[in-house]
């Protein structure tokens, strides 16, 4: 069964496009001002009326207020949302819409627990762990720190590129692959040559 691919991170019409005809699976749009890949709400609604079917939406939130996840939510009707901060689970359910939730993993990191702990998620996203930044920061973690158990439902994320998103795969066996900046020719700017790589590989 082919990995599942989503490009997080699309902040313009073009690379929305480009993602979508290499065959990616789900596209990502942050929600979080001190990204470089903040999208403002308005310009997020108007690229998820750009997207085609079959293809999910997914919301990044960072330790946001639940207001202002609920006024992201009546502009942009997204499929999932995902967690990137310290949110508990009753944080990540209480918007009634299914979610998936970020793990930043080191060597001190329980993953079992976290998988029971969020037992009502979709799914782990698995990134790197960088003191002091939420996520998207290039940084690749040990994948040997994923427990086999957890391999088959994890979406791995963190320092993912084209050229090693074949081992990756390979090695993990993840659910499903993330990337961000692993595809960008500069930050919120997709490469749409990298992108095509990128899928491919993942999907091979």
């Amino acid at each position: 069964m082919a990995v599942r691919v989503k490009i997080c991170g699309i902040t313009r019409l073009q690379d929305l496009h480009a993602a979508c005809a290499a065959g990616a699976d789900a596209l990502g749009f942050v929600f979080y001002e001190k990204s470089p890949r903040n999208v403002p709400v308005e310009t997020a609604a108007t690229l998820l009326r750009a997207m085609p079917p079959f293809v999910q939406s997914v919301g990044l939130f960072v330790n946001a207020e639940p207001a202002f996840i609920d006024a992201v939510l009546k502009l942009v009707p997204l499929d999932l949302l995902q967690f990137h901060g310290d949110e508990t689970p009753a944080d990540c359910a209480r918007h009634g819409r299914p979610y998936i939730k970020a793990m930043r993993v080191n060597r001190d990191t329980d993953l079992l627990k976290c998988a029971a702990d969020f037992e009502q998620a979709r799914g782990l996203l698995l990134d790197a762990y960088v003191p002091g930044v939420a996520g998207g920061t290039g940084e690749r973690f040990d994948w040997s720190l994923i427990p086999s158990s957890l391999a088959g439902s994890i979406i791995l994320s963190g320092g993912l590129t084209p050229d090693n998103i074949g081992a990756a795969v390979h090695q993990v066996r993840p659910w499903a692959v993330d990337v961000s900046s692993g595809v960008e020719a500069s930050k919120g700017i997709k490469d749409a040559q990298k992108l095509a790589q990128f899928i491919a590989k993942a999907k091979a």
